[in-house]
């Protein structure tokens, strides 16, 4: 992006009326001819990304019940409960294996 000198509003890449392409203000008379090719990158950082559900500090204060893991058929596993949907739909139930930490949900 390029602001204009003058007036410090962005410019725009114009050439309807003179055949060449220019920068061009729309509030006041600047213009700069474009002549060369004019690109820059810039390259952006990702934020880390907040575990919303809790992580593992969820899982420390989790309830055990009685429900069979699907991949090692351990029937004891940890689980918590979360409204994700509306208010009229129920609740979603997380569990995590005791034994193998295999992660599953009911709705």
């Amino acid at each position: 992006m390029l602001f204009c000198p003058t007036c410090a509003n962005l410019l725009i890449v114009s050439g309807e009326s003179t055949g060449y392409n220019k920068w061009a203000c729309q509030s006041c008379p600047y213009e700069f001819p474009i002549t060369k090719q004019m690109t820059s990158r810039t390259k952006l950082e990702r934020k880390a990304v907040d575990d919303v559900l809790g992580g593992e500090e969820m899982w420390k204060h989790a309830d055990a019940t009685m429900a069979t893991c699907d991949k090692c058929n351990h029937d004891r596993a940890y689980f918590y409960q979360l409204q994700i949907r509306s208010a009229d739909e129920p609740m979603t139930t997380f569990y995590r294996c005791a034994q193998c930490g295999h992660r599953w949900r009911e709705n």
